[in-house]
């Protein structure tokens, strides 16, 4: 998709820095922008916030190779941008990222979403 000019956004749980490595890599070598964004969420918030009771389950064993609770969370060393959903909502979460956009020229300022103020 990225080599028709479409901009893909994913959402992964990529635990270990060697597999978003690979992600990195392929998307280099295909000359197709990569762009890591760490969406940073304590493990105490993110237990907080889960409404299937997951984190529960793993911490009684009943989930095993649970990210964060016995299986290990590799934080990136230098995304290109980290949010942290302790501190921002979703809707400022989605602005950081569409502003990063527009800045890096990955998407135009008059498709960003953001509506302009009149003078």
């Amino acid at each position: 998709m990225g080599d028709m000019g479409i901009i893909s956004m994913t959402a992964f749980i990529s635990p270990y820095i060697a597999d978003r490595k690979i992600a990195r890599d392929v998307h280099e070598a295909a000359k197709i922008p990569f762009i890591e964004v760490h969406i940073d969420c304590p493990l105490e918030v993110a237990e907080s916030r889960d409404p299937k009771g997951l984190y529960k389950k793993a911490r009684a064993g009943e989930i095993k190779n649970f990210t964060g609770i016995d299986d290990p969370y590799e934080a990136p060393v230098e995304p290109e941008l980290k949010i942290n959903t302790a501190e921002q909502s979703p809707e400022e979460a989605s602005k950081t990222i569409i502003a990063y956009l527009v800045k890096e020229g990955i998407i135009p300022e008059e498709n960003s979403g953001e509506e302009k103020k009149e003078e």
